[in-house]
């Protein structure tokens, strides 16, 4: 066989589908199967926004060309927002718009990074953040976050890794609300990691695909520093908060000089942004902040409804929770978390992801992304749970 890239051949399967492979086993015996493998909003889009999409798919200006960095009329409509949520003056010229967010973190990546230097992700990391570096050949230092903690990361411990590092890291970081566990950094350790990357010279990435559902309020400062331009990156998805991941929408905001590198990227590697769907959520952006703050309050009454389902399982353990997440601990006496998965999956219809795909020493924990079933059928979870023995 002819020689493939080294990297991909290096870089590990897609987790979900190899999840999936376990549930295509289970034959029904517990009842319909409950995936809380993937991170899906479990309700429907807006119907204003499914016409206007359906419109603009059907108009001949949607099908051409747009600007490189996002149509206008969405990155004015994002700044806006941004602007308010933040306190902040946040500009369109601050923004471009991505082919959906897991392409942002490739692009931000390019941008800070090159082959031998490396990237900081905190531990338990997104596993498509760790697949992106491989691919590009760029190192990930890993910074281990502690369930006593509630797996957040500590500034210290970070000063301390990047120390050790010798310089190679370019840019650390941080997924708020975090995917896998949902925990939520507060706004006074964000302030501490920004302050830490500045004095090292080091870039802050922030991803903040699920703020959307934090509780009302503004969830950092960070952006009210006149310097941020210098040395924070914010990356964005649409998916979650508009209910459109088929539409593939993300979002970067950061300063000139780093703009002016992706502009390159952005070129060579997506053109522009699908039209349609930007020309839709200019529109959603501003008309739908009622019904995002609704679903607000739906996600968070089923993140209670998940703990207040697991609470009494015996041996169990819930060490954070959060956006669309519950981390599990597995009891003691149960397998690791890969085979406990796969049991769970095949034998008792819950699809969940082992906390291994996350990065090194997670063998005992569990993702389950409850948001995307109703409250009725997580009342099903710990039956399951309990199954495992």
């Amino acid at each position: 066989m002819l020689a493939l890239s080294p990297r991909l051949r290096a870089t590990a399967a897609p987790p979900i589908p190899a999840a999936r492979a376990w549930s295509a086993r289970y034959r029904g015996a517990a009842g319909p199967m409950l995936d809380l493998s993937q991170a899906v909003p479990g309700y429907p889009p807006h119907p204003a926004l499914l016409q206007r999409l359906a419109a603009a798919a059907g108009e001949r200006e949607g099908a051409a060309y747009g600007e490189i960095e996002g149509d206008p009329a969405l990155r004015e409509a994002l700044a806006a927002e941004l602007s308010a949520t933040y306190g902040a003056a946040i500009a369109a010229e601050d923004v471009a718009i991505t082919a959906g967010c897991n392409l942002a973190f490739s692009l931000a990546a390019a941008v800070l990074a090159g082959t031998g230097e490396a990237v900081m992700l905190p531990v338990p990391w997104y596993f498509n953040h760790r697949m992106a570096l491989e691919i590009a050949g760029i190192g990930a230092v890993p910074l281990p976050c502690r369930a006593a903690d509630g797996f957040l990361p500590d500034p210290e411990r970070a000063a301390a890794a990047l120390d050790a590092a010798g310089g190679r890291v370019r840019a650390l970081v941080l997924v708020t609300p975090n995917n896998p566990t949902g925990a939520v950094l507060p706004p006074d350790t964000l302030a501490r990691f920004a302050a830490l990357c500045r004095a090292r010279g080091v870039w802050l990435v922030l991803d903040e695909t699920y703020r959307d559902f934090l509780p009302a309020g503004a969830p950092h400062a960070l952006f009210r520093n006149p310097d941020w331009r210098s040395g924070v990156v914010q990356l964005y998805s649409f998916s979650k908060s508009y209910c459109v991941p088929g539409h593939r929408v993300g979002a970067i905001l950061a300063g000139p000089a780093f703009r002016a590198e992706l502009r390159k990227a952005l070129d060579t590697w997506q053109i522009c942004a699908p039209r349609a769907a930007q020309r839709a959520l200019a529109w959603a952006v501003p008309a739908l902040a009622d019904w995002r703050a609704s679903n607000r309050a739906v996600m968070a009454g089923r993140a209670a409804a998940f703990a207040r389902a697991v609470a009494p399982l015996p041996g169990w353990r819930v060490d954070a929770l959060g956006a669309y997440f519950a981390y599990l601990r597995l009891p003691d006496g149960a397998p690791d978390a890969e085979a406990a998965a796969e049991i769970l999956a095949a034998r008792h219809g819950l699809l969940g992801l082992p906390g291994p795909f996350f990065g090194p020493g997670q063998e005992r924990h569990l993702r389950l992304a409850f948001a995307n079933v109703e409250e009725a059928a997580l009342a099903e979870v710990p039956a399951r749970l309990a199954a495992l023995g």
